[in-house]
């Protein structure tokens, strides 16, 4: 008999495979159901899955066919039951983001309006980021000039600052109605409080960003990675009298460096900014201060020291070490009388009074052009313009001398020759040669007489003969931004002969201003009289 004419039962195993399949569905449900019922204890047992013993799997000689239509029939059987879930959803919709996605989107995202702008600069300042935080204000303001009031009461509602208001109010009494005292004469000078930091003379946007950094401190370096220590920063650490006495130090030595110092974190920028002590050193100093200012002349014009018939006024240069004390003291007090009236700080003293800076040189540029006159000889429309360029300098030196050069010479050809051993005229084929035409003077600065307005200085020099004499009054000024005390515009210049006792005066058609500029090699120029090394 041929075994495909054999019939086959593939029907009834397969009844009988759906039959067991089914009962052993009910029967692991029924289980579970019963243990969660019976208590929380029993549902972490229940958790697993029951295994089916070897005497429930089918045979493995079903058919292929079998199999296929048992996949087909799952659908009917019962779900899972997960215990303990409620109403979680598995899996993410297309429209749905995770938190990190949307604030990494949210970040990315250019702003538009002039309060996005001004959220992304905040942002950018809190990690650190001073200059796109910069630009990102510049775009904001220009948006809007009213932006930050936008994003105070956004951010800072006004119930936050009435309810600041009146506990303050609660607290300090119906005595704290008066102003109190900046600087209580009762107080430590190195308690770390505003009691000591002056905000005076600073415009009220400055005002309010130096106050925020009040109660801040000095951070160090976060650290490279989550898992890694911080770098160290021993600065942290120190007490702010220390940091004081440290920035008084720097002061003294660079004042441009302790002005870069802001630069380094806000609590260096507030010390910096208000500390009044530092500010009050410098400007009694002699170092760039007031007392190494001359209000009369201290010298004669070649720098010999002034005799009877020299109308030269107090000698503030003398020999006599009492004498130069009880000048340096008298110059000090009146100097710190200035206080708080007419410059409310120390610090605005320093930088609007008008003073003399002695590290570096003064430089005027004339550029001007002339008609020239045609060759006879050659046959030509147009008619030749000379460019006419030449250069003053003058460096004002500590004792009351100065050092006056008119040249065609640049600056870098004159400026390291610009000392007093390179005043004789005999220089020849030197690299100095470009002195050969300077003259030596003495300087003063007008005030405080009363019949003087403060904020002149006066420059007498030798002339081109012995019996003249130059004179020039240039008022102290400021050119740029943040420079002060750099520039000094002509306000007369006149030669006087000695013989006939006659004052002639210049006209100042092509002069121009002068303007300061540092010299690294001149130094500080202690005990200055103009030489090298000193």
């Amino acid at each position: 008999m041929d075994p495909k004419d054999v019939p086959t039962n593939t029907e009834d195993e397969l009844e009988s495979f759906r039959q067991k399949w089914r009962e052993e569905v009910t029967a692991r449900t029924k289980g579970k159901a019963s243990v969660a019922s019976a208590g929380p204890a029993k549902t972490e047992a229940s958790s697993s899955k029951p295994r089916p013993s070897k005497s429930n799997v089918p045979d493995v000689a079903t058919s292929s066919h079998a199999r296929h239509r048992a996949v087909e029939d799952e659908d009917e059987v019962t779900p899972h039951v997960y215990q303990d879930l409620g109403e979680k959803k598995h899996g993410r919709r297309l429209d749905e983001t995770s938190a990190d996605t949307a604030a990494a989107l949210a970040a990315s995202r250019e702003p538009v309006s002039a309060l996005d702008h001004y959220e992304k600069a905040v942002e950018k300042e809190s990690e650190g980021r001073l200059g796109d935080s910069l630009s990102l204000y510049r775009k904001a303001f220009k948006l809007d000039d009213k932006v930050d009031k936008i994003y105070k009461a956004k951010h800072f509602p006004p119930s936050y600052f009435k309810s600041q208001s009146k506990s303050t109010s609660t607290t300090s009494g119906p005595a704290s109605t008066k102003q109190e005292d900046a600087n209580p004469s009762n107080a430590s000078r190195t308690v770390p409080n505003t009691a000591h930091h002056s905000l005076h003379g600073l415009s009220s946007p400055l005002q309010s960003l130096i106050s925020g950094f009040t109660n801040l401190s000095i951070l160090g370096e976060p650290p490279p990675t989550d898992l890694s220590p911080a770098p160290p920063c021993p600065i942290a650490t120190v007490p702010e009298e220390i940091i004081v006495e440290i920035l008084e130090q720097v002061a003294i030595r660079d004042v441009a460096s302790f002005a870069r110092l802001a630069q380094v974190c806000k609590r260096l920028a507030y010390l910096v900014a208000t500390e009044d002590r530092v500010w009050k050193r410098l400007a009694l100093g002699h170092e760039y201060g007031f007392a190494a200012m001359h209000y009369d002349f201290t010298c004669r014009v070649n720098g010999k020291p002034l005799g009877d018939d020299d109308d030269g006024g107090v000698i503030l240069g003398s020999d006599s070490e009492q004498e130069d004390q009880v000048v340096t003291s008298s110059s000090a007090e009146l100097t710190a009388l200035l206080v708080p009236s007419p410059y409310p700080s120390y610090r605005t003293l320093f930088q609007r009074r008008p003073r003399i800076r002695f590290n570096g040189v003064y430089i005027s540029t004339v550029n001007y052009t002339r008609a020239g006159q045609a060759s006879p000889t050659s046959v030509t429309w147009n008619q030749p313009i000379h460019i006419v360029t030449y250069y003053r300098y003058i460096r004002f030196l500590r004792d009351g001398m100065c050092i006056s050069l008119l040249t065609t010479s640049e600056p870098q050809d004159v400026i390291p020759f610009l000392h007093t051993e390179h005043m004789h005229k005999h220089h020849g084929a030197l690299p100095s040669n470009a002195m050969k035409d300077a003259v030596l003077g003495r300087w003063r600065l007008t005030g405080p007489q009363p019949q003087e307005q403060e904020g002149t200085v006066v420059v007498e020099t030798a002339g081109a003969t012995p019996k003249y004499l130059y004179k020039m009054e240039l008022s102290v000024g400021s050119a740029g931004r943040g420079a002060k005390n750099n520039k000094l515009s002509w306000q007369g210049y006149w030669s006087y002969n000695r013989l006939t006792d006659d004052w002639g005066e210049f006209a100042m058609k092509n002069y121009r201003p002068f303007y300061w500029s540092r010299v690294r090699s001149y130094g500080m120029s202690w005990d200055e009289r103009g030489r090298k090394g000193v």
